[in-house]
């Protein structure tokens, strides 16, 4: 599918597909991204709504995700970091506006869900908080893998940290600079997560060009004695447009 979609982008900006329906528009680096740091965060991160925060603790955290959640959510208060909330589904985290002309989709289903979120029961698939800081443009992401996500027997599929990862990424890209989809994603395993047991995300921009947003993770123990696998990301710069 990622690959599907760097061709589309290349024939769309090569001019290849004549006469065929264009995946992505044509921007102009120069003007197509104006929205603040500031103003992403605020309309991704609501003060008031009535939708359920997913990144919230429960009875399934262990207890280096709850102690590890305190301590991040102690340095929002002084150290420039924001919670992000995680809701049910991205079009909860953009509501307001739209994807470009061309990228919009019709259907009559109601209940949309975020993959990493499609598992509702508490501790058996994703749980995991992420906090964004602003200015250094680098997120954490405290990820506890449950049994529905097993894959070795006791450990962690690896395409569950895959996932992981790309939401994390996704989240950073958009809020760091717009960035909305995934042209590539590189990972290389070390080691396997336990199951139930904490793994946390560092995420940081390596740098932003034009459309797109260089990124970099390792994802390690609590201790920094583990590294579980280390990863980069490029993803690509997509104005939204106003409803």
């Amino acid at each position: 599918m990622i690959r599907g979609l760097q061709g589309a982008v290349r024939l769309s900006h090569h001019g290849a597909l004549r006469g065929a329906p264009r995946i992505l528009p044509r921007l102009n680096p120069a003007s197509a991204f104006g929205s603040s740091t500031d103003s992403l965060i605020s309309r991704f991160c609501p003060e008031k709504t009535d939708l359920k925060d997913y990144a919230l603790p429960n009875a399934s955290w262990c207890p280096d995700m709850l102690s590890l959640y305190q301590e991040f959510l102690e340095k929002t208060k002084a150290d420039g970091w924001i919670k992000l909330p995680s809701f049910k589904s991205n079009r909860d985290h953009i509501q307001g506006l739209k994807l470009p002309s061309g990228l919009a989709v019709t259907s009559d289903k109601s209940d949309w869900r975020i993959f990493t979120r499609c598992i509702p029961v508490e501790g058996q698939g994703y749980e995991y908080v992420i906090f964004f800081h602003p200015s250094k443009k680098k997120s954490i992401c405290l990820f506890q893998p449950g049994p529905y996500l097993e894959g070795a027997p006791g450990f962690a599929h690896g395409g569950s940290l895959a996932a992981m990862m790309d939401e994390t990424f996704s989240k950073t890209a958009y809020l760091a600079g717009e960035g909305l989809f995934t042209l590539s994603l590189n990972i290389r395993f070390k080691n396997l997560i336990p199951v139930g047991s904490l793994a946390v995300l560092n995420i940081d921009v390596e740098k932003i060009e034009d459309e797109k947003l260089y990124m970099s993770c390792i994802a390690q123990s609590r201790d920094q004695k583990t590294i579980y696998a280390k990863s980069s990301g490029v993803f690509l710069r997509l104005q939204l447009e106003q409803e």
